[in-house]
């Protein structure tokens, strides 16, 4: 039909308008001929957004995996719907068709019922990029449990944190994990966190790089054996619309990490509609996108979307210098990619390397090219199209988040002008605003402001897990009537957006949101620190990196710098994970500070950048003196 396949600009605005003038009859026709039903819904929508509460597709039933997986069976059986590209390049890639995906799904969802895993359970995935990732993720879904999948570079406090907020049942993780030319013991992190977590039963352990691991008696089982018993036959869990499909866990600029909860039917409806159009996927097309699924990049756009399309998704296990930085180029020519979504910090890292990497592979199978996680600065997006694109291949460049559940705001290839910078355009359904401070809505275009989106999609994410006044208080409090994304946008002359980035204490780091606050506690635990302040500043890999501020107390004065340095990155690294760590650390005697206490971070961003032309006032802080140390003493 053509509202699910828009093939150029004066179809897009044909279709946008309609989906704005009518959203109900728009995503209605959308689900109604695209998706598979047990049962159709009696309302189409219904939100209130002060409370805010939103139902799409109102009393549906239906299990996402049918839409996924069975429904292909018949015509697609024999297609390939996973190609799982190892670490190592000398072993061999797996190409799972959608008829093995059905039996390995089965037997999996099978095995987690056996372990008395019921529909609304909590299931802890903690797993490298392997297939029994995609394959636990999807028969969690088979049988109605909630899975919250850990990014595997978590630390084991991360992961307990996260296990014990949603009350996970059971752990599904690996003996350990390969990660360019390191193995990590994955299970060694999961018995550190499961010490401080008293609800699960049991760890399901995949083998991968058969490293020793001790097996916990009564608790930790291996996980082939009891799929090698389990039946290949696993009848689909019929599941309500608005029943939670997963959690997901995102930084706060406060507090602990939130628990987005997304439901099923209007995640699975956006999540297809915007990988078909953003990718403009066809029948035999084969689609990587190197994010893992630990991130909601991965769930949208490795897994559900793509599969709902019946389309062929690339896993792949290992990091894009390993064994060289050819690697992504060898892989696009392997497979004969021809859609290729990734972050735009390795853009930036494959761009600093020798051209040789890229010109000795035949890239001539990409047809679409796309980036995420943060705003494309102009020089990758410029060599992105050149060397990998060879200027044939539209750069898409999504706008989006873990919230949003699906990509908001990006250009469609062949239909929407791309501009480097920009992520253009709305995409059908999306309704975005600008918001000055006062909350009033900044009309027509050259404006710029906070990016809100003033009306449901079905995507969104309904809830935080266990808190729902803080999903009110974090999204919609600022602005009425509005969710309020956090970031800041402009919208130049033609009505484009581009994203200008946070607006609160949350810093995107290789496209990974950290919020200061976690990280700022972690450091504050250590004895000898006595306050800290954490802030980015631009990075040329990065996009940005972390710096911090840090008071000593007496006793951490007279210690040695350097050691001090790797001992709060490790503490860090302990707390968090390894992607938090601090790029500098600069010691100081004090933190501007207004007069009820508030750090000044706008100050320490600056000299962060070493943007110290303008300050602003500084005369009405509690402590003006303590600008000038920091700036002689900037790192």
């Amino acid at each position: 039909m053509s509202n699910y396949h828009i093939k150029n600009l004066e179809e897009y605005f044909q279709v946008y308008r309609k989906s704005v003038q009518n959203p109900e009859n728009f995503w209605g026709e959308i689900a109604e001929e695209n998706f598979l039903w047990r049962k159709t819904w009696d309302k189409v929508l219904e939100y209130d957004l002060s409370k805010p509460e939103v139902s799409w597709f109102k009393g549906a039933k239906l299990n996402i995996t049918e839409n996924c997986i069975d429904r292909h069976l018949f015509s697609r059986g024999e297609k390939t719907a996973i190609i799982f590209e190892p670490n190592d390049p000398s072993e061999k890639a797996q190409h799972i068709t959608y008829n093995e995906l059905h039996e390995r799904v089965c037997k999996f969802a099978n095995v987690l019922k056996n372990q008395g895993v019921k529909k609304g359970d909590r299931v802890c995935i903690y797993l490298p990029m392997i297939p029994e990732l995609a394959v636990s993720v999807l028969a969690c879904a088979r049988i109605g449990a909630i899975h919250s999948v850990v990014f595997a570079g978590f630390s084991a406090s991360a992961l307990a944190t996260r296990i014990n907020d949603c009350d996970c049942k059971i752990v599904i993780s690996s003996d350990g994990s390969f990660r360019g030319s390191k193995s990590i013991d994955l299970k060694g992190i999961v018995d550190e966190a499961l010490k401080s977590c008293d609800g699960v039963s049991s760890v399901l352990v995949a083998k991968r790089t058969n490293t020793e691991v001790q097996m916990k008696e009564g608790c930790d089982v291996w996980l082939q054996p009891l799929l090698d018993e389990a039946s290949s036959n696993c009848p689909a869990e019929m599941m309500d619309a608005e029943d939670p499909l997963f959690i997901l866990y995102t930084s706060g600029s406060t507090g602990k990490p939130k628990g987005m909860v997304h439901t099923t039917a209007g995640y699975m409806v956006y999540s297809a509609y915007t990988f078909k159009n953003v990718f403009q996927y066809r029948e035999a097309d084969v689609y990587w996108c190197t994010a893992d699924i630990g991130w909601i990049t991965g769930h949208s756009y490795i897994v559900y979307g793509p599969l709902a399309n019946g389309a062929t998704t690339v896993m792949f296990e290992g990091v894009p210098s390993y064994p060289n930085h050819g690697r992504f180029w060898e892989i696009v020519e392997k497979h004969k990619i021809t859609q290729f979504y990734t972050a735009p910090t390795a853009i930036r890292a494959l761009a600093k390397e020798k051209i040789d990497f890229v010109e000795k592979h035949d890239l001539s199978s990409l047809k679409v090219l796309g980036t995420v996680g943060e705003p494309i600065n102009e020089e990758a997006w410029h060599w992105y199209n050149d060397a990998i694109g060879h200027q044939k291949c539209p750069i898409v460049d999504t706008w989006w988040q873990t919230e949003t559940g699906g990509i908001m705001i990006s250009p469609i290839p062949y239909a929407t002008p791309a501009i480097p910078t920009f992520a253009t355009l709305p995409l059908p359904g999306i309704q975005p605003a600008l918001m000055d401070e006062n909350g009033k809505e900044l009309e027509g275009n050259q404006v710029s402001g906070r990016l809100c989106i003033k009306f449901p999609w079905p995507a969104m994410a309904r809830t935080i897990w266990g808190n729902h006044e803080r999903y009110r208080e974090t999204y919609f409090s600022t602005f009425e009537n509005s969710y309020f994304t956090g970031d800041g946008a402009l919208r130049n002359s033609t009505g484009f957006y581009r994203i200008t980035g946070r607006v609160d204490d949350v810093i995107i780091v290789s496209g990974h949101n950290l919020g200061t606050a976690p990280i700022e506690d972690a450091i504050n635990e250590h004895p000898a620190v006595a306050e800290s302040a954490i802030v980015g500043f631009p990075h040329e890999v990065k996009g940005n990196a972390l710096y911090g501020y840090v008071i000593l107390k007496e006793s951490g004065e007279s210690r040695n710098q350097d050691n001090l340095r790797k001992e709060i990155n490790q503490m860090i690294s302990d707390r968090i994970g390894p992607i938090a760590k601090l790029d500098k650390i600069q010691f100081t005697s004090g933190l501007p500070k207004t007069r009820s206490g508030k750090i000044m971070r706008r100050i320490l961003r600056k000299i962060a950048s070493k943007d110290i032309k303008d300050l602003g006032d500084t005369s009405t802080l509690l402590n003006p003196e303590v600008v000038q140390e920091i700036i002689d003493n900037a790192l």
